[in-house]
């Protein structure tokens, strides 16, 4: 987790009276983004997730996308980086929940590959 991720979930928060964040498993995110991630594991992510005071909730999902979620829990919003667009994978699913899809912009700089880029040079 980074302050990237942390405007999101801020932003997120302000949009609900409570906030459910549902995070890729290890291997789903392996299966979309790389071998080598996640950098920290889901085990550690849920204790800093639920650390955090505005976070009502944490838990998480082994599906690539979390569409069987979103359709389980039919939250009033679904809060997503602005750089997956207002056709995200899981749009149809929140539209059919009856929900309203809110994205955040991200902060330049602050994406974990940008970040992990940073670290290399610094080797």
């Amino acid at each position: 987790m980074h302050a990237g991720h942390l405007w999101i979930l801020h932003q997120a928060s302000l949009q609900a009276d409570h906030l459910l964040v549902a995070m890729n498993s290890d291997a789903s995110i392996q299966q979309y983004k790389s071998p080598s991630r996640p950098i920290v594991p889901l085990a550690y992510r849920l204790e800093m997730m639920a650390a955090i005071e505005f976070v009502s909730a944490v838990t998480w999902f082994e599906e690539l996308d979390p569409c069987q979620l979103i359709a389980s829990v039919k939250p009033d919003v679904h809060v997503n980086g602005a750089e997956y667009g207002l056709q995200c994978i899981e749009a149809d699913t929140v539209r059919q929940c009856g929900a309203r899809l809110h994205l955040v912009e991200r902060i330049p700089g602050l994406a974990t590959s940008t970040l992990i880029e940073k670290i290399r040079r610094c080797e």
